[in-house]
């Protein structure tokens, strides 16, 4: 037997092993496989049907927007649970034009490594979304001057890596890319469209 006191360090030191060990082990296994992070490209943004109603009492932005996103997984041994992914569409980085109307297509799936999937996004706003009167007032310029439309792409992410079928670290990265898409009128109608051929690399932040 042992008194009130010794058993409780006991414990404490029998549990502090039991962490360092975990982690030590995860730490090697991490060191082993080595899971790199996920690398992210815009394939392709085509953008349609884009008007801007900058009214005194209320603003809105009409547009249809597609856009093919590429997520690589770099990793040489670890495979990738993309659990959920949500996108949302945005005009500088505090004006919201709103998430992927559709969701994605793939929702989920799994990544093997070294391989790379696409991943669809669709926002129709046809009907307009609300924004300040300051961001459609600038977007409105931007469409006047005859050159590209900038555009910020916010994809949350909820993933696991797999270490064979022990060990599963869930995390949850963002993806930013910055899309600049070449507008012209189309037709007769007030709207404008354009597309953008593959961009550069997104940033992904863990």
């Amino acid at each position: 037997m042992c008194c009130h006191g010794s058993c409780i360090v006991k414990c404490c030191c029998n549990l502090l092993v039991v962490l360092v060990s975990a982690g030590f082990f995860v730490l090697i296994y991490w060191a082993i496989f080595q899971p790199h992070q996920i690398r992210a490209t815009v394939d392709s943004a085509t953008l349609s049907n884009l008007t801007v109603s900058n009214a005194s009492s209320a603003a809105e932005v009409s547009y249809n927007l597609a856009v093919t996103l590429s997520l690589y997984n770099p990793s040489v041994r670890v495979g990738i649970y993309y659990d959920a992914i949500h996108a949302e569409l945005r005009f500088r980085d505090d004006a919201v034009l709103g998430p992927a109307a559709n969701g994605t297509s793939p929702p989920e799936f799994y990544q093997r490594r070294k391989t790379s999937d696409d991943v669809r996004l669709e926002f129709d706003y046809g009907r307009g979304v609300a924004v300040g009167s300051d961001a459609a007032g600038e977007l409105e310029t931007g469409i006047r001057s005859g050159g590209a439309v900038s555009l910020e792409l916010h994809v949350h992410l909820r993933v696991r890596y797999k270490f064979f079928r022990l060990v599963k670290l869930r995390l949850k990265p963002e993806v930013r890319c910055s899309l600049s898409i070449p507008v012209k009128a189309e037709g007769r109608g007030p709207g404008v469209g354009g597309a953008a051929a593959s961009g550069d690399r997104c940033r992904v932040n863990y």
